[in-house]
């Protein structure tokens, strides 16, 4: 399975008043593991970053100035994520600056491309009520290093969510496929191997017994009733 997990930077907060969007980060797993293939682009949105934004990812009308329009980095956005599952932290406001950027260019909405989109936001929330779940929280509470993010990255983000994402989702089963080794006990060809015949019985001694059942009894005593091991507690 293929996932792209993406974030995005804007000049603020609502694409519907002209907002645009001025980083994209992307990078890919496959089988939930990283691979070395990632996008990365800042974005010339020609036009000027609201303060309350540029307090939060640092980046100047200026320095954008000579970057790319995302008409120019549009088909290789799709080239890298089509057809994959695209997972994103809070993707209702990723996806609709995305969604305005191809609408702006008479495109399908971007989230047509996707297999499927998953909103780690929405998950965490499950998973963790009434707790933060901003990605810095999820960061601390899985004990992901993040001191090198003093300020909003696309790609640093989009790397750091990838993190998030398999901690989120590492169940029961990833434990047991990760700490089990079926071949144990097994010969070359896969048969399990005969257990050996030579096993050496050790039967308790008296001692042993009278010890066990002094400890059956101080148990009886402190809980005032027999054990469900005892010969009392099973011939009733």
């Amino acid at each position: 399975m293929r996932q792209v997990i993406l974030d995005t930077e804007t000049t603020g907060l609502n694409p519907a008043t002209g907002d645009r969007i001025i980083e994209i980060g992307c990078v890919e797993m496959v089988g939930r593991r990283l691979t070395d293939r990632t996008f990365h682009y800042y974005i010339n949105p020609e036009r000027d970053i609201d303060a309350g934004a540029f307090a939060v990812h640092g980046l100047s009308r200026e320095f954008l100035s000579d970057k790319p329009i995302f008409a120019n980095i549009v088909e290789q956005l799709i080239e890298f994520v089509d057809g994959a599952e695209i997972v994103i932290h809070n993707a209702a406001f990723d996806l609709g600056f995305l969604d305005n950027e191809f609408a702006l260019l008479k495109r399908p909405p971007f989230r047509n491309l996707a297999s499927k989109i998953t909103d780690t936001l929405l998950d965490a929330r499950q998973m963790f009520p009434g707790k933060r779940n901003s990605l810095d929280a999820l960061c601390e509470r899985f004990s992901i290093s993040n001191k090198h993010r003093t300020l909003h990255g696309a790609l640093l983000d989009a790397q750091l969510l990838a993190e998030v994402y398999v901690a989120m989702t590492r169940g029961q089963e990833d434990l047991s496929i990760d700490l089990i080794d079926y071949t144990v006990g097994a010969d070359s060809s896969g048969h399990t191997k005969a257990l050996p015949t030579n096993l050496k019985v050790l039967s308790a001694s008296e001692d042993d017994l009278l010890s066990h059942e002094k400890i059956l009894a101080e148990i009886a005593k402190a809980s005032k009733k027999d054990s469900v091991w005892s010969p009392l507690s099973a011939a009733s």
